[in-house]
């Protein structure tokens, strides 16, 4: 059973000043999350995990998971400037975008950050636009060599990254260029919660550290594994043990005597996915060929099971110990037929105004919002250890909505 940590009596004083739908992240639970995860790899030579700022684009997540040790993995210049923002500069930094404009480029570069290329063309396309810098990783793209998953799709039909071939002509052409340092990447699955597959992406990516060094006498010094450790967005099931996940990478590590390696993850639904929730209302009840519970939360809030037919778990407050003896389909209001939080699910009876809760929506969920039909975007709040919540992104308002137009 999902529980949820604040109470109803604190939610409704909220929502009496704060009408929903709006976001709450649960500050004590990110930071257990991210230390969790650096603390299975401690072992390993300066570890980094670089927060995947598209998760939760927020300085004020940003600037706790830094006090907690962590960087940012960006992919965009408002990504860089919000990373920017909430203190992070140099080797904190990660950019690792695809079908990068010039001035990003140049950003990163003027923030010292680890520029991580997508493609051999970028070499040279970085070296006229900012100028090469001392140090450089390339992503990989292994192909049909790795299966992905529903969410990321097969390595070989995804836009993302390098082959091998192209890879090895990077970094000798990046070396001849006069790049002195190296970093290895790639992004291959995503809400993955076996310990097989990031094992599995270890010993790949060991493997190019070993064919680079042999056959380039490049020493690349730093891998990241990309992201991708899945959550338990069902209730039933099972969290990725990520203490031993650290330990058969440790395993590799040493099997392929690879110290002083510096090896990173970027992270974002692990970190914050699970302590985020969307708090909505029951406006309308109907019953037509099956029942609705109409909620003032649309898609343009959380589209991720109208996108793609995610599960997220909801929680009607207050009635958590009812037996959930209803069907229904769980709709906002936009004209959209997928605009749906949920397709046939059980709950307890439900009735206008009732509080639902959709859990593990920390990640990916505000950051994908969008206007259509002129929603306008929630708020966030951060719940603090004390139990208090503090606004850290004020609701849009139709102001806002108009603010571009020229007449």
């Amino acid at each position: 059973m999902k529980t949820v940590p604040f109470k109803k009596s604190d939610l409704e004083k909220l929502i009496a000043e704060h009408p929903t739908p709006f976001y709450i992240y649960e500050e004590a639970g990110i930071r257990m999350s991210v230390k969790r995860l650096i603390g299975a790899f401690s072992w390993a030579p300066h570890f980094k995990e670089y927060f995947a700022v598209k998760a939760l684009p927020n300085p004020a997540i940003l600037r706790l998971l830094k006090e907690e040790g962590s960087g940012a993995d960006c992919s965009s210049l408002p990504e860089l400037v919000l990373a920017e923002r909430a203190g992070l500069s140099g080797e904190d930094i990660m950019f690792t975008s695809n079908d990068t404009p010039a001035e990003e480029f140049v950003k990163a570069k003027a923030l010292g950050a680890v520029i991580n290329l997508d493609a051999l063309e970028h070499v040279e396309y970085l070296e006229a636009h900012a100028g090469l810098p001392e140090m450089l990783s390339l992503r990989y793209n292994p192909g049909s060599a790795r299966g992905g998953n529903a969410i990321i799709g097969k390595p070989e039909e995804a836009k993302f990254g390098m082959t091998h071939s192209q890879l090895m002509a990077g970094y000798k052409l990046a070396k001849e260029k006069g790049v002195k340092r190296f970093g290895l990447h790639t992004m291959v699955a995503s809400n993955e919660r076996h310990l097989e597959y990031f094992s599995d992406t270890a010993r790949m990516l060991f493997d190019i550290v070993r064919e680079v060094r042999d056959t380039l006498g490049i020493d690349i010094e730093l891998v990241n594994f990309g992201g991708g450790i899945g959550i338990p967005y069902r209730p039933e099931d099972v969290e990725m043990d990520i203490g031993e996940l650290g330990e058969r990478v440790r395993s590799l590590y040493e099997e392929y005597g690879l110290a002083p390696l510096r090896l990173a993850m970027e992270c974002g639904r692990y970190i914050t996915g699970p302590h985020g929730y969307l708090i909505t209302r029951v406006r309308h009840v109907k019953e037509t060929y099956r029942k609705y519970a109409g909620v003032d939360a649309t898609m343009a809030d959380l589209m991720r099971p109208g996108m793609y037919g995610a599960y997220h778990h909801i929680t009607a407050l207050g009635k958590e110990n009812l037996p959930a003896r209803d069907v229904y389909d769980v709709v906002g209001s936009l004209c959209e037929n997928n605009d749906k939080f949920a397709v046939q699910r059980s709950l307890p009876p439900l009735e206008p105004e009732d509080i639902l809760v959709v859990h593990d929506a920390g990640a990916h969920g505000h950051a994908m919002g969008f206007n259509y039909n002129g929603k306008l975007r929630p708020a966030e709040f951060l719940l603090l250890p004390d139990g208090s919540f503090k606004m850290i992104r004020r609701a849009e308002t139709m102001d806002d909505l108009f603010a571009t137009l020229v007449d």
